[in-house]
């Protein structure tokens, strides 16, 4: 028997004052969290400092850990114009650390993750955590959200490029997964929170 593809998957969740990151591990259909964390810049005051910073930390990142992909949370678009306009300086320039070093890219809108993580694009960030956590046997979640949120962005493109639960699931919400708008199947909402309830066997660690 051939031994399973081993990779992994980086996930960003920009900010400018945190920046979270969570790294994913995949051997066939076994998935493990090998670190999350923070990027702390909110004591940068200049934002071009905070911008290189994003850089280098990201970089470092990508060198640190060879992910064979990078997701990140694109910016929401609400009301603030500015603080959209500085999300998208921060997601764009650590995209660019990443292709820097000859690794592709994706992007996520933050509705699309917690869909994916939670089964609801509405879900709070700290249901999105919990989640993450469980799914990933993480026993000591970490002093920030922004970690978990850069985890669950990787999760996300895991689900997305891999659909390994497509007939467990349903086609409906593998549809949801893929970014559809209806992530409910036939029978109701279906969860990863009621998935792991009803199929423990099937939890990734």
């Amino acid at each position: 028997m051939e031994a399973s593809e081993k990779y992994r998957i980086m996930g960003i969740d920009p900010g400018t004052n945190y920046m979270g990151y969570g790294v994913l591990e995949v051997e066939g259909r076994t998935v493990r969290s090998v670190v999350l964390g923070e990027i702390d810049l909110h004591k940068l005051p200049d934002p071009y400092a905070k911008l290189r910073r994003i850089f280098e930390r990201v970089g470092a990142l990508v060198d640190e850990y060879c992910p064979r992909e990078v997701a990140l949370e694109s910016p929401f678009f609400g009301e603030n114009v500015q603080s959209m306009l500085k999300l998208g300086r921060a997601q764009g320039v650590a995209m660019a650390a990443a292709l820097s070093r000859g690794v592709p890219v994706a992007e996520y809108a933050p509705m699309r993750i917690k869909q994916a993580i939670t089964g609801r694009g509405s879900a709070p960030k700290e249901q999105v955590a919990a989640i993450v956590c469980r799914l990933l046997t993480i026993d000591t979640p970490p002093r920030r959200l922004d970690a978990t949120d850069g985890m669950a962005v990787a999760l996300c493109h895991y689900f997305t490029s891999s659909n390994p639960l497509d007939a467990a699931l349903g086609e409906d919400r593998v549809k949801g997964l893929g970014g559809g708008k209806k992530a409910a199947s036939k029978g109701g909402s279906q969860t990863w929170e009621k998935f792991l309830h009803d199929h423990p066997d099937r939890k990734v660690k």
